[in-house]
């Protein structure tokens, strides 16, 4: 090996580049249709061959390449995103370092085409491997036919790099990754229309979608049918920062997390503060082990955003992580509260998501007791004779006496008979096996569980009330090892613990004692607590290790206090359970994720025994 400083070639510095730009395929398509969004292209057409491995063919109706600058184009570090230190502070396009092109010629047998709007002649350039003629400038320049635009075509990947080539994956693969970029840009850029074709057949033909109506229908596509009928659509502006986007409910959920795309300023990335903001947001909806279906944008002043965090920009870092991460976290969990409902198509998913209200208070009690079901009862049921005096005085509340009860069981059971069923659960109907609660509103039949919903009615009572993170102090204070980074990054947060009821100081490099911590805890891993805080708030800024496990407890309590199996239930209780259902925030799942109702539906019944055939 030489040990003198010697000037690498240029062919060999476009090599090395690429190297970090592109790791298959699927980079080069990424690179060449995020230029494509820069150029202000309006329609692009993505065209493959092998899964990408033989021919990469792009597309575009954007601005174009003046024929003056196309040569330019095919230098490292030569750009049109940016041109100063502020420029650079404040990325606004999908790319900016000018390495794409010259990395994925070195590495290519490749072609590029380009007609500006102000030319009337395309021109093209053809490259091998990276080897051109230097000394022909412009003579390299060839006259074409198209449109305004830009066409480049990619042949034999990594042919010149043998080691590099020996590492693609079979035909599928490579495609499923390219797959995954265009469905990913496609998501992020409804304004645009794009066509993707693999070994000359058509896998999507995408117009443009300017409404929501018409991005449900791409979501479609894309994301499939089912996706689209459990989606939430949510907007929520604050302090120059947006969220927006789909989330699925908990009822659709995933065994992987493979149907998650997070968008900032319209660029696809995987962070690890928006992630954890959205399984926050989720918890305590999910079964146990599955993952949400999400596509949310954030879009924040880029000033305030790093997006050269990585040489694929995958990933990004924010200035305040803190904000966002709390921003993300309460928007999404207040849309996952107000919706509690388990739906069968999205128009009654929307309609009883606009149903729910936020303003519901936990009564004191946490069972379906007789004083329970006979406040809720007199409130919905008001007997005939009183309605009057009720109208009168409307605070003044009627003797319950065994008549008045049977009238209200009566009133209620009316209300089935004539088909009052404004109520978005209705009203019962009766109890199966002692176990599920039926009953009839607007659209058809709803079946609860009554164990699993009253478990979550009673959760979210005992969540409302609030929580004593008072120190305690520790008879024996509780002295933890750890790294000396760990016992830097506890110095730094011990206002944080403080906060949370865990007082510590530090005794050495690599040592600190617990001296208090929350009742809480007194039957936890203290020490332990203390790693897994720590380890979060290094990954993420955040830590829910307390909130984890005082819902943990809590939900225990929970399925301890409510109605088991095999209770025979009144009307009465039935209906009592159904109008608490509907006021309790999260409702459509028990605290262990398990749907607490269905609805089926006219139709739905009808199918099952074939009317109308």
């Amino acid at each position: 090996m030489s040990q003198s400083i010697k000037k690498l070639p240029d062919t060999l510095i476009n090599q090395i580049a690429a190297g970090e730009v592109i790791e298959r395929p699927a980079s080069i398509v990424k690179e060449l249709v995020e230029n494509s969004i820069d150029a202000g292209a309006s329609s692009i057409t993505i065209e493959l061959e092998q899964g990408g491995i033989q021919r990469i063919s792009v597309r575009d109706n954007g601005k174009g390449i003046a024929a003056d600058e196309i040569t330019l184009a095919l230098t490292r570090h030569a750009t049109s995103k940016i041109e100063s230190f502020d420029d650079l502070q404040r990325i606004r396009s999908m790319g900016f370092r000018g390495e794409a092109l010259p990395s994925i010629a070195s590495i290519s047998r490749f072609s590029l085409s380009s007609r500006s709007a102000e030319n009337e002649q395309a021109w093209q350039i053809t490259v091998d491997g990276g080897h051109t003629n230097e000394t022909a400038g412009d003579q390299l320049l060839k006259p074409a036919r198209q449109a305004q635009g830009t066409h480049i075509d990619v042949n034999d990947i990594f042919f010149n790099t043998p080691a590099r080539r020996k590492f693609l994956r079979t035909e599928k693969t490579e495609f499923s990754h390219c797959e995954q970029v265009v469905k990913r840009i496609a998501l992020a850029h409804f304004d645009c229309a794009f066509e993707l074709r693999h070994n000359q057949k058509t896998i999507f033909s995408l117009p443009p979608a300017q409404h929501q109506e018409a991005q449900e229908r791409r979501l479609q596509t894309l994301l499939g049918r089912s996706f689209v009928e459990n989606l939430l659509y949510f907007e929520h502006q604050h302090d120059g920062k947006r969220l927006h986007g789909w989330l699925a409910t908990p009822n659709f959920s995933r065994s992987q997390a493979d149907m998650q795309y997070q968008f900032v300023n319209q660029r696809h990335v995987r962070d690890k503060t928006l992630s954890h903001a959205v399984k926050l947001a989720y918890q305590d909806v999910l079964y146990h082990g599955r993952q949400p279906a999400y596509v949310i944008f954030l879009e924040i002043d880029p000033s305030t955003l790093d997006v050269n965090a990585h040489p694929a920009k995958t990933e990004v870092r924010f200035r305040d992580s803190r904000s966002i991460h709390d921003f993300c976290r309460h928007t999404l969990k207040q849309l996952l509260s107000e919706f509690h409902s388990a739906p069968i198509d999205h128009q009654q998913l929307n309609k009883l998501a606009d149903y729910a209200g936020s303003s519901y208070r936990a009564p004191e009690q946490t069972r379906l007791n007789t004083a329970t079901v006979m406040e809720h009862a007199a409130a919905l049921y008001p007997s005939p004779d009183s309605q009057q005096d009720r109208n009168t005085h409307p605070t003044r509340h009627q003797p319950l006496t065994s008549a008045s009860i049977d009238e209200m069981a009566i009133f209620g059971q009316e209300a089935v008979q004539t088909e009052d069923n404004t109520a978005a659960l209705g009203y019962a109907l009766g109890q199966l096996h002692g176990i599920y609660v039926l009953a009839q509103n607007e659209r058809g039949l709803v079946l609860v569980d009554m164990h699993a919903a009253h478990e979550r009615v009673v959760y979210e009572q005992l969540k409302a009330q609030s929580l004593d993170l008072a120190p305690q102090q520790l008879l024996v204070p509780l002295q933890v090892s750890l790294s000396a980074s760990e016992t830097r990054f506890a110095s730094l947060h011990q206002d944080l613990f403080s906060e949370l009821g865990i007082q510590l100081d530090l005794l050495s490099d690599e040592q600190i004692v617990v001296r208090s911590a929350p009742s809480l805890l007194n039957d936890s891993d203290i020490a332990g607590v203390v790693r897994d805080m720590l380890s979060d708030l290094s990954e993420s800024g955040e830590s829910d290790r307390i909130e984890i496990l005082r819902n943990e407890a809590l939900s225990s309590m929970a399925c301890h206090g409510s109605v088991r199996a095999n209770r025979k239930m009144t009307l009465l209780e039935m209906n009592a359970l159904l109008r608490a259902i509907e006021e309790t925030e999260r409702s459509g799942q028990c605290n262990h994720g398990r749907p607490t109702w269905i609805q089926l539906s006219i139709t739905d019944l009808d199918k099952l025994f074939y009317r109308g055939r």
